[in-house]
C-alpha cells in the first residue's frame, strides 16, 4: 500500500549497498581534444561528498559519452551558460578520469599479485634477499607505489573538476515539450470563464488597502522594498488558503502533512545543488546567511528543497512507494535581478506556500509521469474550488531549469492585471535529484534503485490571494469568498473594517501634523 509522507523511509546502508544500474553495452566513446579553461568550477555538493558525509553523485554519464551530440542539443534549447564546448569538455575530464581509474584497478591488482610473491618467496628461500626474484619483485613493486602516488592525486584532481562541470548538466527533455523561451508555451487546457464585470476592475493592492487586508507601504524603514503585512482579514486569508490546501490534499492523497521546521528553511548549498538550484551563480535569487559564521548556509525559495534534503541518502521501501507528501513552509526570494512588479503581492521577498513532493519507482519510465499529472488533477481542484479561470500550459524549454524533464505551470486570470499571472507550477524531474542526492528506493528483492522525484506548488499563498481579490471583487467595494473557502475563513462576504485606518504621522508629507507638547511634570 502506498505510504503518504515520507516519515516511513528506512535509512539504508548505502555506503555499503550500491544502487543496481540498468546495464547497457558500451559503444565506442568518442575521444575529444582537451580544451580545458583555467578558471575553477566549485561544487558544495563535492565538498560535502568529499567530506565523507554522503556517497558520490552517481552521474549517467554513459548517455553523455555514447550520446554526446543529442546531450549537446539537449543543452543548447535551455536556458543557462552552458554551451556544447562545456558538454564535449565534460565528456573529455570524464574520459581521464575513467583512464587513471582503469590504471590505479590494474596497477593495485599488479600489487596484490606481487605481494603475494613476495610472501611465497620469504617462506620457501631461507637466503631470499639474495634470489633474483626477489629483487625483481620488490624493484616492481616499488615502481607500482611510485605510480600509484601519482595517480591518486591525479584521480582526485580530476574528480573533483569532474563533478563541478558535469553537475551542471541539465536533465533529459520530454519529447512533447516545445522548444524555445516562454513564449512557445502550449496551452494544454482553459478551465472556467473570465469574470464580466459591469465596472472597472481594481487591482489586488488598491481592494488590499481599501478593506484593510494589506500594507505595503512606508515599510522601507521596517524591513526593506518588497515587504509586506498582512492585516486582520489578509491574515486569516493566508492561514484559511494554507489549511483549506492542507486539507484537499489530505482527504485526496496525503493522509498526513509534512510541515518542515524553521531550521529547514535554511538549506545547505548543497541540497540546493543537489536538486539542480545554483545557489553561487544567481546571487539574486538566494539569501545568503553571513558566511562568516554560517558558511554555504541559504534560505530556502522552495519547500521542496527541505523535503528533498529529508530523502537524501535514504531509501524508501518498495511497499511505501509511491511516497506522497505535502509541506507547508516560508520561502524566501531576494527577487533583485528585476524591475517588474515592484509593488504588490506578485514579486515579493518572501512567501508561505504549501508544496508537494512524490518519491516513485522507476520500473517501466512512467511513475514519474502518472504522478506529475496526478499533482497536475490536485492543483486543478483546489483552483477550480477557488472559482477561478486559469490556464494550464505546458512549459518549453528555456522555463524548465536544471531539474525538470517536464513542467506544467498554471496561470490563473488576474482581472486587475488584465493578464494571466502564473500560481502554481509542477515538475517532473525523474532521477536527476536522486542521483545527486541518493535518494534511493528498495526493490522487492532488496536491491537498491535510484528512485524518481516529482515536486508540485498546491498554493502560493500571496498570488492565490491577488487571483481571489480581483476575481471576486464586487462593484460596492467588498470581495465574495468562494464556498469551498468559506469554513476555513469564517466569513461569505470581505468587507470594509469598523477601525480607523493608520494615519501616517512621519516626515516627508505635506501638512504634517505638529509634534506632541511636552507634558507639565
Amino acid at each position: 500500500m502506498a505510504t503518504c509522507i515520507g516519515m516511513v523511509v528506512r535509512v539504508g546502508t548505502l555506503n555499503v549497498l550500491k544502487p543496481v544500474s540498468r546495464h547497457f553495452k558500451r559503444q565506442g566513446t568518442k575521444v575529444f581534444t582537451h580544451s580545458r579553461s583555467t578558471h575553477e568550477v566549485r561544487s558544495s555538493l563535492y565538498e560535502h561528498v568529499r567530506e565523507g558525509y554522503s556517497d558520490k553523485p552517481d552521474l549517467d554519464m554513459r548517455l553523455v559519452c555514447e550520446e554526446t551530440d543529442k546531450v549537446i542539443a539537449n543543452v543548447e534549447t535551455r536556458k543557462g551558460d552552458l554551451r556544447g564546448a562545456d558538454v564535449r569538455e565534460i565528456v573529455y575530464v570524464w574520459q581521464q578520469l575513467e583512464a587513471v581509474r582503469k590504471e590505479i584497478s590494474h596497477l593495485e591488482k599488479q600489487k596484490k599479485v606481487i605481494s603475494h610473491r613476495v610472501r611465497a618467496l620469504v617462506v620457501i628461500a631461507p637466503y631470499f634477499v639474495q634470489i633474483p626474484e626477489f629483487k625483481e619483485a620488490t624493484k616492481e613493486g616499488r615502481e607500482i607505489r611510485h605510480r600509484l602516488s601519482q595517480l591518486y592525486p591525479r584521480e582526485s584532481e580530476l574528480e573533483e573538476e569532474h563533478y563541478g562541470r558535469a553537475l551542471r548538466l541539465p536533465n533529459t527533455t520530454h519529447p512533447d515539450v516545445p522548444i524555445g523561451d516562454e513564449s512557445q508555451a502550449r496551452v494544454v487546457e482553459l478551465v472556467g470563464q473570465k469574470p464580466e464585470f459591469d465596472f472597472k476592475p481594481r487591482g489586488h493592492l488598491e481592494i488590499g488597502e481599501e478593506l484593510g487586508l494589506i500594507r505595503q507601504r512606508r515599510l522601507a524603514h521596517v524591513s526593506g522594498h518588497r515587504s509586506y503585512y498582512l492585516r486582520g482579514v489578509g491574515a486569516r486569508l493566508q492561514s484559511a488558503l494554507q489549511n483549506f490546501a492542507l486539507e484537499t490534499l489530505q482527504q485526496r492523497v496525503c493522509k498526513i502533512p509534512f510541515t518542515l521546521p524553521p531550521y529547514l528553511c535554511l538549506p545547505l548549498s548543497y541540497i540546493q545543488e543537489g536538486c539542480g538550484m545554483q545557489p553561487h551563480a544567481h546571487r539574486s535569487q538566494v539569501y545568503s546567511l553571513d558566511p562568516a559564521c554560517f558558511p554555504d548556509l541559504n534560505l530556502a525559495g522552495t519547500g521542496e528543497v527541505g523535503i528533498a534534503g529529508y530523502f537524501m541518502d535514504h531509501a524508501v521501501n518498495w511497499k511505501d512507494l509511491p511516497v506522497r507528501s505535502v509541506c507547508s513552509s516560508t520561502c524566501y526570494r531576494a527577487e533583485t535581478d528585476t524591475g517588474r512588479e515592484t509593488w504588490g503581492l506578485y514579486r515579493v521577498h518572501h512567501f508561505n506556500k504549501v508544496e508537494m513532493f512524490g518519491v516513485t519507482a522507476d520500473e517501466t519510465g512512467e511513475e514519474s509521469s502518472q504522478m506529475l499529472e496526478e499533482f497536475l488533477s490536485l492543483q486543478k481542484e483546489i483552483f477550480s474550488s477557488l472559482e477561478l479561470h486559469y490556464r494550464v500550459l505546458d512549459m518549453p524549454t528555456q522555463e524548465l531549469g536544471r531539474p525538470a524533464h517536464r513542467k506544467y505551470d498554471i496561470e490563473a486570470w488576474m482581472p486587475g492585471r488584465d493578464s494571466y499571472g502564473e500560481i502554481s507550477s509542477g515538475s517532473n524531474c525523474t532521477d536527476y535529484q536522486s542521483r545527486r542526492l541518493n535518494i534511493l528506493y528498495e526493490g522487492e528483492d532488496g536491491s537498491l534503485h535510484y528512485a524518481h522525484t516529482v515536486n508540485a506548488t498546491a498554493c502560493a499563498i500571496p498570488r492565490t490571494i491577488i487571483a481571489i481579490l480581483e476575481t471576486h471583487q464586487t462593484k460596492e467595494g467588498t470581495v465574495l469568498v468562494p464556498p469551498a473557502l468559506q469554513p476555513f475563513l469564517g466569513l461569505e462576504v470581505i468587507e470594509k473594517p469598523k477601525y480607523i485606518p493608520l494615519k501616517y504621522i512621519g516626515p516627508n508629507q505635506p501638512n504634517r501634523m505638529p509634534r506632541p507638547v511636552p507634558k507639565p511634570r
